[in-house]
């Protein structure tokens, strides 16, 4: 089991940048692979990036390929997402995720509670 808390949303022009970070607890942190998804309004939930257990590669979502990074900082059980070059239609509620075997594009097995980002035209 793990406990995922998002952290960073907020408000930004588009063209800005914010980084999330998701801060696991629970079971050892690199036992999963860690991954974002995001669901804007009336939209289902999507997947936006992902990271293999102890590096192992990066998946990115093609809306966000070039612009988003994900990294991870096991001394500190925290993922991140780093977030460039914003458009209106990054504006979304940005959910964690931890995978506990396979990476897939359309569900986790852990999930952490949203955070907001509103990017403004």
């Amino acid at each position: 089991q793990v406990q995922l808390v998002e952290s960073g949303g907020g408000l930004v022009q588009a063209g800005g940048s914010l980084r999330l970070s998701c801060a696991a607890s629970g079971r050892t942190f690199s036992s999963y692979a860690m991954g974002w998804f995001r669901q804007a309004p009336g939209k289902e939930r999507a997947f936006v990036a992902a990271s293999s257990k102890n590096g192992g590669g990066t998946y990115y979502s093609d809306s966000v390929k070039g612009r988003f990074t994900i990294s991870s900082d096991n001394a500190k059980n925290t993922v991140y997402l780093h977030m460039n070059s914003l458009k209106p239609e990054d504006t979304a509620v940005y959910y964690c995720a931890a995978y506990r075997v396979v990476i897939t594009t359309d569900k986790a097995d852990y999930w952490g509670q949203g955070t907001q980002v509103t990017v403004s035209s």
